[in-house]
């Protein structure tokens, strides 16, 4: 890019000082300081100026605001892996070129899968408060306190595999469990042979034999409310679930239901239908030691963030190189 004029860049959110720091060096960088994010009124000015968005998942990028954008934007480069959040037809119609930053947080975010898979049946969570909240409670060891389940010899039920559920079922393969999956199609047989996973074409069917199920699909469309209310109830009463992938593939208000009724015996949600908002609900069976909740961390590492950033500032030289992008999110494929 030497004797080009720099691209006008505009970043919505916050990122790694050492991201932002390259970010200024190769482009004409505007950056959000005090990571407020920004209402659509501010987006909408800012498409009206810039040649490049770099919008994060929060930023719903609409093709009402995608309509109002200048002719002079050319390049979507969101900071994310997931694309759900971008009208990506309607940024194809206006000559717009999306890109991601894909395979990146698979290892972060399966590592926190597997956190959550532990701290659920063996009450983690619970058992940290009560050093903290409520350490008049703890009198000392005894032989029935605290009683969790045992996770080796039970069966693990992966709803997506692709790389993070793959990631995820490594991992639980370490830890003594049996590997089941449902995906739009087999996974490779070297790949199922490795990890001894069976494969189930039918989601029902999987979901009323499994112990814990892992979900780890993206979010479209089609798998909105994938977890239904009469999928939840296929489960076995002993059994767990975690979500780490988005709120809105399990119907939460259905999964509050079973988990107040004993039809599913706990719960780890990264992910909630409505982010930021909890239900209080929710929060309410946190305290009741029924669910795990964390504020959509699973993929939050420095060094996570940083390759993100890497991974976008490749994608924008690579464009205003002449060349394609290669994290290019094509229309009909996001």
């Amino acid at each position: 890019m030497t004797n080009k004029k720099k691209p006008k860049v505009y970043i919505t959110r916050k990122l790694p000082d050492i991201v932002e720091t390259r970010m200024r060096e190769l482009f004409d960088a505007e950056l959000n300081i005090d990571d407020t994010p920004r209402s659509q009124p501010e987006l909408v000015a800012a498409m009206k100026r810039a040649d490049v968005l770099v919008p994060t998942l929060t930023d719903r990028i609409d093709a009402a605001l995608i309509e109002q954008a200048g002719p002079q934007l050319k390049l979507i480069a969101s900071f994310s892996n997931g694309t759900d959040h971008i009208d990506i037809d309607a940024a194809a119609k206006r000559g717009i070129t999306v890109t991601n930053t894909p395979n990146v947080l698979t290892e972060d975010t399966a590592d926190m899968t597997m956190a959550l898979i532990l701290a659920v049946p063996r009450r983690l969570a619970e058992g940290a408060t009560i050093l903290t909240d409520r350490r008049g409670e703890w009198a000392g060891w005894s032989p029935t306190w605290m009683l969790g389940r045992r996770i080796s010899g039970k069966r693990i039920g992966i709803v997506g595999m692709g790389r993070i559920g793959t990631a995820v079922a490594r991992r639980a393969k370490a830890f003594g469990l049996s590997i089941h999956y449902h995906n739009r199609k087999w996974v490779s047989s070297e790949t199922e042979e490795k990890l001894e996973a069976t494969y189930w074409d039918s989601l029902d069917q999987m979901l009323a034999r499994v112990d814990i199920v892992s979900v780890n699909c993206p979010s479209t469309p089609a798998t909105y409310h994938l977890l239904s209310a009469r999928r939840l109830a296929l489960m076995q009463p002993t059994s767990y679930i975690v979500n780490t992938a988005r709120g809105g593939i399990v119907d939460e208000a259905a999964l509050i239901k079973c988990l107040r009724e004993g039809k599913i015996a706990g719960a780890g949600l990264d992910v909630f239908e409505n982010e930021p908002a909890v239900n209080p609900k929710l929060v309410k069976l946190a305290s009741e030691g029924k669910v795990v909740l964390l504020p959509h961390m699973s993929s939050a590492t420095l060094e996570g963030r940083i390759d993100m950033g890497e991974k976008v500032v490749i994608n924008i030289r690579t464009y205003f190189d002449g060349h394609r992008p290669p994290d290019r999110v094509l229309p009909n494929r996001a």
